[in-house]
């Protein structure tokens, strides 16, 4: 099965974004000692947030990107919940600790009464997203500059849409945080390849993540954030249609 390919130019954006309002949140702890912060309903269709890490061992946080996300996403879709993940330890080198806590927050969430989900995993997120597919509530990967290993086949995509938005300046480089826009499309074609649904959005001029905490705590829109937010939508558009 062939990717779907699509470049948002500079001027694509989802139109005015109710973004500056507050949302309620609640915190739950998971089974597997991580937490979960919680915005909107999760009793019907929810999606699993998962941020990033680095090669340190970390401890976990709710990563920026992801929580500037979530505040304009769930605006956008009111009747989807939005479950943010902060992990135990926050690194590619644990992965399978970080998958475990995905997982966790699955059951969790189908505890909750949530029908379906979705994973929306940002860079290490992307992996945690795709390792975590094969859970039974999961119908939807929405991958965001997503670190993507080969030792990851696509096996646990069987049955699903994976999507994926990508920065176009995005890089790997030492010392400089990223993920190679060659070698994530390479994973792409070879979930394709394995007959998985696939698509991939390039955004033009953007960057690895859409904002940055400052150190008094607030976020820090990077440029051309804006940008992924219409092809993101049209992702959890697809995953609402299925309902």
């Amino acid at each position: 099965m062939e990717a779907k390919f699509h470049q948002v130019e500079p001027h694509g954006q989802l139109g005015r974004e109710a973004s500056q309002e507050k949302l309620l949140s609640t915190k739950i702890a998971l089974n597997s000692g991580a937490l979960a912060r919680l915005n909107g309903q999760t009793d019907g269709l929810t999606i699993v947030c998962l941020g990033g890490g680095s090669g340190r061992s970390r401890p976990g946080e709710f990563g920026a990107t992801l929580e500037w996300l979530v505040t304009r996403l769930a605006c956008r879709f009111p009747d989807i919940g939005f479950a943010e993940i902060r992990y135990r330890v926050r690194s590619w080198r644990e992965l399978e600790s970080c998958v475990e806590d995905a997982s966790a927050g699955l059951e969790a969430m189908v505890a909750t009464g949530a029908s379906r989900c979705a994973l929306l995993g940002f860079s290490m997120g992307g992996a945690v997203s795709v390792a975590s597919a094969d859970h039974p509530s999961v119908s939807d990967v929405i991958s965001l500059a997503p670190w993507l290993p080969e030792r990851l086949d696509g096996s646990t995509l069987g049955g699903r849409r994976f999507s994926v938005v990508h920065g176009q300046l995005d890089l790997s480089l030492p010392l400089v945080p990223g993920v190679s826009v060659a070698r994530t499309r390479a994973a792409v074609d070879r979930f394709a390849a394995r007959g998985v649904e696939t698509s991939y959005t390039l955004i033009r001029g953007g960057l690895h993540g859409l904002a940055l905490r400052a150190p008094w705590g607030g976020l820090v829109q990077l440029p051309r954030a804006s940008a992924w937010l219409a092809p993101i939508a049209s992702a959890i558009e697809r995953f609402r249609a299925e309902n």
